[in-house]
């Protein structure tokens, strides 16, 4: 019999629905069948059973890491990754409530279709963000609705999903319209200055389980990230014109930058608060967010 090679199974229970434990017979007995030894992991954060701590004690020892959970969870274990000596090749099943990586990959959202992915599918190189310290699968973002993914109580996720992010993000907007960061933004051709609603880079078509970007034409893999800053509305008219701007795909709006990018400075005169991947990312008056091209390769559909 050949040597096998490793798989190093890390499974948040608590992402999205609070099924992914479910899943853990079936992925250890596919893993098995595809001449992986599983080594089966509960990710339990601020413990030894964290993804950093996990992924450190098994560097170099793993041909495989299979994570089951959410976006924010994905993010955790890329985080780990990227500080290991020698990368695994990386498997996701989607557990989360949006699942917005997983859908700008390919990746299904049903979760048996998404295990055969993750042992039987094909290796693909796609690039992360680094945010100043802290690396991002798909987005980081700051201003009006950024907070609205962390900030959604979990149970409510688990029984709503999208749902939740949409009640989460209407009770806010009274105070989001109002809402106004003012920052200068150095990007690829880009310099300007301005009070801003919203902005993001992102490397997925789909944010928040809302398509963004239109037909916009989005690569995970060309070194590029979507630099989107939204200005911020001086009344509720040009609120609605932005609404109605971003509703149908409207290019050339005055009120919306979008380019893709390979870097991009964001400069303020106090703390702003940042999001990562649907997770806190930090506040910061400085941000760097520079693009690692196919840092990361991840399991697809073939």
């Amino acid at each position: 019999m050949s040597k096998r090679k490793r798989a190093l199974v890390l499974i948040n229970q608590k992402a999205g629905t609070g099924k992914a434990g479910n899943d853990t017979f079936p992925i250890i007995t596919a893993l098995a069948q595809a001449d992986y030894e599983p080594i089966v992991y509960p990710i339990i954060p601020g413990t030894v059973f964290s993804s950093d701590m996990l992924l450190d004690e098994y560097d170099g020892k793993i041909d495989l890491v299979l994570c089951s959970g959410g976006d924010g969870t994905l993010n955790h274990v890329v985080e780990a990754m990227m500080s290991m000596k020698k990368k695994p090749l990386l498997s996701y099943i989607p557990n989360g409530s949006t699942n917005d990586f997983a859908r700008g990959l390919g990746i299904p959202s049903t979760r048996a279709k998404a295990l055969e992915v993750a042992i039987h599918g094909k290796p693909y190189s796609y690039d992360l963000g680094k945010m100043n310290n802290n690396y991002f699968n798909y987005v980081a973002a700051f201003g009006a609705f950024s907070k609205v993914s962390y900030a959604t109580d979990q149970d409510l996720k688990n029984v709503l999903g999208y749902a939740a992010y949409v009640i989460s993000a209407i009770a806010e907007l009274p105070q989001n319209i109002g809402c106004s960061t003012h920052m200068r933004v150095e990007a690829d051709g880009i310099d300007e200055e301005g009070d801003y609603l919203f902005g993001s880079m992102s490397n997925s078509a789909s944010v928040g389980g809302m398509n963004l970007f239109g037909d916009t034409d989005i690569k995970q893999d060309d070194g590029k990230m979507e630099l989107m800053l939204i200005r911020a509305p001086k009344n509720l008219t040009e609120f609605n014109a932005i609404l109605a701007a971003l509703a149908s795909k409207e290019a050339g709006n005055p009120y919306i930058t979008f380019k893709q990018v390979s870097y991009a400075k964001f400069s303020c005169a106090e703390n702003v608060e940042w999001t990562l991947d649907g997770e806190f990312g930090g506040a910061y008056r400085d941000t760097e967010i520079q693009v690692i091209n196919k840092a990361i390769t991840i399991m697809v559909k073939p």
